[in-house]
């Protein structure tokens, strides 16, 4: 049974930082693309960033660019998302997503498994 296990989010104020992890189970994660999205309340399912199999290849949404960073420890089975420079508008429950193969994509469609979400809060 594969499970994503999303962790490291929380209430932090403008201009802080988090570093959310998700951590897969039941699958070796090597050759899988992995994906993070974000659900503001009342909002969709947006994409945030995305990983290659190997991490040599990522995508980041313009809305985070130069503050968001994806990566990956295949040796771990984790993804990670490094949130620097928050915004208030960055508050959205967060998902962590392994995709059908190797290559990324930005649609929740090119997603196999999801995790529970993560709430991130930002206050202003």
């Amino acid at each position: 049974q594969v499970q994503l296990v999303e962790s490291g989010g929380g209430l932090v104020q403008a201009g802080g930082s988090l570093r959310l992890s998700c951590v897969v189970s039941g699958r070796t994660v090597g050759t899988y693309a992995m994906g993070w999205f974000r659900q503001p309340p009342g909002k969709e399912r947006y994409f945030v960033a995305a990983i290659s199999h190997s991490g040599g290849g990522t995508s980041h949404a313009e809305s985070v660019k130069g503050r968001f960073t994806i990566s990956r420890d295949n040796a771990k089975n984790t993804v990670y998302l490094q949130m620097n420079s928050l915004k208030p508008e960055d508050t959205a429950v967060y998902y962590c997503a392994l995709g059908y193969g190797s290559a990324y994509y930005e649609t929740p469609q090119s997603y196999d498994y999801w995790g529970q979400g993560t709430q991130v809060t930002v206050s202003s």
